[in-house]
């Protein structure tokens, strides 16, 4: 990276299809900043300003409506991890909220 480019961080993001879905073979679209990309279920990691807030979207798309929308606006001083949790029914919300880091355990 030269030093003429932005600051950088990189976020974890997770997102859980829960096990009992009424839909099939549905997959994430991610957006982030208004541009959309598609993800997989799972953990991904991305690349977003480190200095700025920036809103991070899921939803899933049917191919005829959109769904399990939720919204996250991500800070600065927030832990770069988040979690995305599916909605188990086709027309309700998604969750997202940080996941922080767990705490170390001490030694035993």
């Amino acid at each position: 990276m030269n030093s003429d480019d932005p600051a950088v961080r990189r976020i974890e993001l997770t997102l859980h299809k829960p096990w009992f879905a009424l839909y099939a073979r549905i997959k994430p679209t991610l957006v982030i900043a208004g541009r959309g990309q598609p993800a997989q279920w799972g953990i991904g990691t991305w690349q977003v300003p480190a200095h700025q807030t920036v809103v991070v979207g899921v939803y899933l798309f049917n191919r005829m409506w959109r769904f399990g929308r939720a919204e996250f606006a991500l800070e600065p001083q927030h832990p770069p991890a988040l979690v995305y949790r599916a909605p188990a029914l086709p027309f309700l919300r998604g969750r997202i909220r940080t996941n922080p880091p767990n705490p170390p355990t001490p030694p035993s």
